[in-house]
């Protein structure tokens, strides 16, 4: 594995301020699966730029109605 194969990683705090959300919010994702992946490094939390870019990209929008159509598939 070289340096370039090993993704860029954030912290929580930093991956929430890319994102616009606040650290509670990130960390309280984790627990409900709502929010982007992560990984555990030693008992820390990490998030690969391109798996918050995939998370976005997830909840891209042309409509608010598209999201209300979408929570009423859920179960």
């Amino acid at each position: 594995m070289t340096k370039s194969d090993v993704p860029r990683l954030l912290d929580t705090a930093a991956a929430a301020e890319a994102l616009g959300v606040s650290k509670s919010w990130l960390d309280k994702s984790r627990i409900t699966g709502e929010g982007p992946t992560f990984v555990s490094v030693g008992g820390r939390r990490f998030y690969a730029v391109g798996d918050l870019n995939a998370w976005l990209d997830q909840r891209r929008r042309s409509s608010t109605s598209e999201t209300i159509a979408r929570m009423r598939q859920l179960p």
